[in-house]
């Protein structure tokens, strides 16, 4: 089992943001990925809708023998992880949550941003982490629908995409926010953007490294770490090969021999 794959899934391309996190952490672990592309985005859809399609893609990863699953998106974790850990009990299920917690240590004037979807913003899981870490601090929230699908396309420098980011993020630098929480595993890949736009002061905060940290850790545990040499990565896509192959390159390293699935 040591050797078998890790399964990561999300709504669309975000979740590639936690697998480059879990490359650099965990180099030896082969890696499947599932972008639910043709769903996508979740964050407008009803949690009984995300929660049979993170069932559908689970059993998938099942049958791929995956010993473990990262739900590397925050809305896919409020809506099905508690179902999926009391149908899996015997697997490890890593899920996803905004950084209320380390965003509330690193604020300096007490007031903290979140960029976020509409489902993870208006889901009882994101209120009870503010009532658990959030006490001290003013948590101000920006729901942002149409990042995702900007984000899809693959061209993280389009007018369109700076336009409706800095109408965003601006509301909350006038509220004094001298931390963001990028609560969508899509966001991170803003980072270069949003650096133009918010004062170097200003921290970004992702809980990417954190969720490789996590699934470091529940493999040690099982003792399922990989102490042999790594797979290549493979993709799984429930919208348009062709498109995903072109967006791909252009938010990873890309070689020939990661090969593209139909889900």
């Amino acid at each position: 089992m040591s050797e078998a794959p890790v399964g990561v899934f999300d709504s669309g391309v975000g979740g590639l943001s936690v697998l480059g996190e879990i490359e650099r952490l965990l180099p030896r672990e082969s890696l499947l990925y599932v972008a639910d592309t043709g769903h996508m985005p979740y964050g407008e859809k009803s949690p009984e809708f995300i929660r049979e399609r993170c069932a559908k893609v689970a059993q998938f990863f099942r049958g791929q023998g995956a010993k473990t699953l990262v739900l590397a998106c925050n809305t896919a974790t409020v809506a099905a992880v508690a179902d999926l850990r009391e149908r899996y009990p015997d697997w490890p299920i890593v899920g996803m949550e905004p950084a209320v917690k380390p965003a509330a240590a690193a604020t300096r004037s007490g007031i903290v941003g979140v960029l976020a979807t509409t489902g993870t913003l208006r889901s009882a899981k994101f209120v009870a982490l503010l009532d658990r870490f959030a006490n001290e601090v003013q948590v101000i929230t920006q729901p942002c629908p149409g990042l995702v699908e900007l984000i899809e396309t693959g061209d993280l420098r389009s007018p369109a995409l700076r336009l409706l980011l800095q109408g965003y993020v601006q509301p909350l630098l006038d509220a004094g926010c001298d931390t963001l929480i990028l609560g969508c595993t899509h966001y991170p890949f803003l980072k270069p953007l949003l650096t133009e736009m918010v004062p170097a002061d200003v921290v970004l905060v992702d809980t990417g490294a954190a969720v490789a940290r996590q699934l470091q850790r529940l493999l040690s545990a099982g003792n399922l770490l990989n102490e042999g040499a790594a797979k290549p990565a493979r993709f799984w896509t429930s919208g348009s090969v062709d498109t995903f192959r072109n967006v791909l390159p252009k938010l990873r390293n890309f070689s020939d021999n990661v090969h593209l699935f139909t889900l």
